[in-house]
């Protein structure tokens, strides 16, 4: 301490030539970084690709951070500081080197993973589980380096880890069993965040996320339901955004004896089509059709009307305009719709 006292009271002008080097070095890095980022840039909007601007933009603001990591280093090597404190200097830029450099491997990894999703998947979210992977495995190796810098081995460490890791593992089965699961869930893409599914046991809902230990479905009630990743990886799930959102509704139609089969058929197609004009949720394509059930009884000439719904949640509103549209054509044309006894049993929607 003495020492660095001395130093800094007697020959304090031995610090001028490192002043002149940190702030030209700074101010150098600075303009150099301006112009490559601006070409950067430029490049980056020619091109029809977006990895390039994501990549770009992780490593722009720790740039800054490694010019003034190099300016330092410049500095402390030409002055006349004394072997400690050029030592002592030289493992804190390196430390600020791995911290910053870690993250942008990080924001690297990130956004590679979510470019990989929306090519394969479209605009969805990313699992939790999958991000916090990568983060935790990144920030690992960033402290492993950290550590070997040090002088500190870190093969007694990772043989202290494989280890206890062992018995970590026994202990925590259960919760590396959903951990797992988690994991191979978002990697096998049959259910990804924001997809509509419904699980054999009844649960159904909107996958709000899949995190470490459970996923969360939220319901069309706008409830939370928590699965553990194990029980759903086990269930039968029907995922209905899979192939595609689009839905087959069937809605049935009954009428009574004396109305002209063609006319009700007509009716209905003619109502389907233009429903597709103003009915949110309703497509034009595939064209609606309609089918004559073929069972004559005493009551009623049974229809069924089949027409595409965008997605699952849809079909309720469909069904609500339809059937009102349909109701008011038939009564114009003096046809009587057959009113069961019973309560009546809505269409059901169902993949086509």
């Amino acid at each position: 301490m003495d020492t660095i006292k001395n130093f800094f009271l007697n020959e304090w002008s031995q610090l001028v030539v490192p002043c002149v080097v940190l702030v030209g070095g700074f101010i150098v890095g600075m303009i150099a970084k301006a112009r490559l980022f601006r070409h950067l840039y430029r490049w980056s909007d020619r091109t029809k690709f977006r990895t390039e601007d994501f990549l770009i933009r992780a490593v722009d603001k720790p740039f800054t951070i490694w010019i003034m990591i190099l300016a330092l280093y410049l500095a402390v090597e030409s002055s006349a500081l004394p072997s400690r404190i050029v030592l002592l200097v030289g493992k804190v830029l390196l430390i600020l080197w791995v911290l910053s450099f870690t993250f942008v491997a990080v924001s690297l990894a990130k956004g590679l993973v979510h470019h990989h999703k929306r090519k394969l998947q479209g605009q969805l979210p990313i699992a939790s589980v999958i991000e916090n992977l990568v983060t935790l495995t990144i920030s690992i190796v960033g402290i492993l380096i950290i550590l070997n810098a040090f002088g500190i081995s870190v093969t007694p460490i990772l043989t202290a880890l494989g280890v206890g890791g062992l018995a970590v593992a026994l202990a925590l089965q259960d919760t590396l069993t959903n951990l797992f699961a988690g994991f191979y869930l978002s990697l096998a893409g049959q259910i990804r965040v924001g997809d509509y599914i419904k699980l054999s046991s009844g649960e159904a809902g909107n996958v709000s996320d899949i995190g470490w230990r459970s996923t969360m479905i939220r319901a069309l009630q706008n409830h939370l339901i928590i699965i553990p990743n194990a029980k759903l990886g086990q269930a039968i799930v029907t995922n209905y955004h899979l192939p595609e959102k689009r839905m087959s509704l069937s809605i049935p139609i009954a009428v009574n004896h004396d109305a002209d089969p063609d006319m009700v058929e007509q009716i209905l197609l003619d109502e389907a089509r233009k429903g597709a004009r103003h009915i949110p949720g309703l497509l034009a394509r595939p064209e609606p059709f309609v089918r004559f059930i073929p069972s004559f009884n005493n009551a009623s000439l049974n229809f069924m009307l089949i027409c595409q719904a965008e997605e699952v949640v849809d079909p309720y509103l469909v069904e609500h305009e339809l059937c009102k549209r349909v109701l008011r054509r038939f009564r114009e044309a003096g046809i009587a719709p057959y009113m069961h006894p019973n309560r009546y049993e809505s269409g059901i929607a169902k993949k086509a």
